[in-house]
This record gives C-alpha cells, sequence and structure tokens, in this order.
C-alpha cells in the first residue's frame, strides 16, 4: 500500500504523482514495465476517442476521453524523467516557447491584419525553428504516422504554396481520370503494379477534395457510414424475399442495391 490520502477532487499536480507512484516500486507492476514503445498504440486510440467525443458532441466524454490523453502525456514523460532525459517541465518549457516564437503578432511587435497572415507566418516560422531551407524539406517533414489521406493532403498542401498545383479543379480531375486509367491497365493487363497505381489513383483523388475542400477522411468516413447504411438494408431486402445474398448472382445483387439506395433516400 502506497502512502496516498484519498480526496474529494483531483488536479493535474495529483494525476502526476499519481503515475509516478505507479511506476515505481510499490505500484503498478504492469505500469512500471511500460515502455514508449509498448503503450504508443495506446496513445492512439485515446486520441481517436477524444475526436469520437468531439464528433458526438459529447462534454463528458470529451472531458473523459482528455483525461486519458493527459494521462498518456504524463506517462511518456515519466518515463524521460526516470531515464533523466526530461521532465514534464522540459515538456511544457518547449511548448510555452514554441507558442511564443509563433506568435509574434501577440508576444513580439509583428502586425498581422487576417487569419491568413498568422497561418503563413506560422508556418514560415516553422520552416526556420525546424531547419527547414526548402519547400522539399517541409514535405518530407510531414509525419509519416498521419492517416495516409491527411499524410496526402497535407503534402499536397505544402507543395501547392510554392505553385506546385492545377489553377483549378478541372486540372485535378483530368489528373485522376489519367490514374484511373493507368489503375485499369495495371489491373486488366498487367501494364505496371496494380498497388502503386492503386496509390497514384488515392494521391490525386485526394488533389481533387483538396479543391473540393473536402476532408479525405471525413469524405471516406461517410462514404463508409452509406455503404453500411445501404448494405445492411439489402440484407433485409434479400431477406424478406426468403434468399440469400451468397446465392444471387451479380446482376440481382446489383438490382437489389440500387433498391436499397432508393429506399435509403
Amino acid at each position: 500500500m502506497v502512502n496516498w490520502s484519498m480526496k474529494k477532487s483531483y488536479d493535474c499536480k495529483d494525476l502526476e504523482d499519481i503515475v509516478r507512484l505507479l511506476r515505481h516500486p510499490g505500484g503498478c507492476p504492469w505500469d512500471q514495465e511500460q515502455t514508449h514503445r509498448s503503450i504508443r498504440r495506446n496513445f492512439l486510440e485515446e486520441t481517436y476517442e477524444v475526436v469520437e467525443a468531439i464528433d458526438r458532441d459529447d462534454v463528458d466524454g470529451l472531458k473523459e476521453e482528455l483525461g486519458d490523453v493527459l494521462l498518456q502525456v504524463l506517462f511518456h514523460a515519466s518515463i524521460e524523467e526516470d531515464a533523466g532525459r526530461f521532465d514534464l517541465d522540459d515538456v511544457a518549457d518547449g511548448v510555452c516557447k514554441k507558442l511564443i516564437y509563433r506568435h509574434p503578432h501577440v508576444f513580439g511587435d509583428v502586425t498581422v491584419s487576417s487569419t491568413g497572415e498568422v497561418l503563413s507566418n506560422w508556418e514560415e516560422l516553422k520552416k526556420k525553428e525546424k531547419g527547414q531551407a526548402t519547400q522539399a524539406d517541409a514535405v518530407d517533414a510531414v509525419a509519416r504516422t498521419l492517416p495516409a489521406l491527411w499524410r496526402a493532403e497535407k503534402m499536397k498542401k505544402k507543395a501547392a504554396k510554392v505553385g506546385f498545383d492545377w489553377k483549378d479543379v478541372s486540372g485535378a480531375l483530368d489528373k485522376l481520370s489519367e490514374e484511373l486509367d493507368e489503375l485499369r491497365r495495371a489491373a486488366l493487363e498487367g501494364d505496371g503494379d496494380p498497388a502503386e497505381e492503386l496509390g497514384d489513383v488515392l494521391l490525386a483523388a485526394v488533389s481533387v477534395g483538396r479543391f473540393l475542400e473536402a476532408d479525405p477522411e471525413e469524405a471516406l468516413h461517410d462514404a463508409c457510414d452509406k455503404f453500411s447504411a445501404r448494405f445492411r438494408k439489402t440484407e433485409e431486402l434479400t431477406a424478406t424475399r426468403g434468399l440469400k445474398m451468397d446465392e444471387l448472382s451479380e446482376q440481382e445483387l446489383t438490382g437489389l442495391w440500387r433498391e436499397a439506395k432508393e429506399q435509403l433516400r
């Protein structure tokens, strides 16, 4: 039993102390065994649960999930504190300095006239801070661990800052058609690597989304939700007619799918 006083309510310092107790002798064996890599996925999952709470407009859920993310931050900082490399105060110091540096219009004498100017300054300051001498350096710096569609969108945005872009959506659509033709030839005629061509199609689709101001991840999630609802309705229509989906022809399934689509409109 650790030396701990129960309280009616706790604060951030209490959470930091609890993490420290859990991770040291007399605490929890599981917590003591964890490393940055062993709980890497936990951090990602907790972050996505925060986003889900935001999407549901769930205030209580958001409070809970933000706590889980904060726990992850404190846990990783505690591991580094034990290693003698940095602690939570060093983390806070770093982000404070970053915010002050990237907001010269607040903490300095720079004048801005719009949000767009703020964002432009932010990007330039970020490039200087990270030693990015060229725009290609900025493109390369986009985190590979981002969901692929978001990574593609972010890379395309950075490339567009130096004019590497189409003038309007028609150019992006033409490129998408070109990539689709190459995918078709690779898949049906063996002319090229189908997986590589599929990647090019997805990248081109993200470019189209940029001109439409459509978040590619959200667009795909919405398409998945729509597919799920239509598939369920198709299955229901099949069952009400005493049929089994795996015994139907492609033409019959297509007909039922279209019927389901009409009913869900």
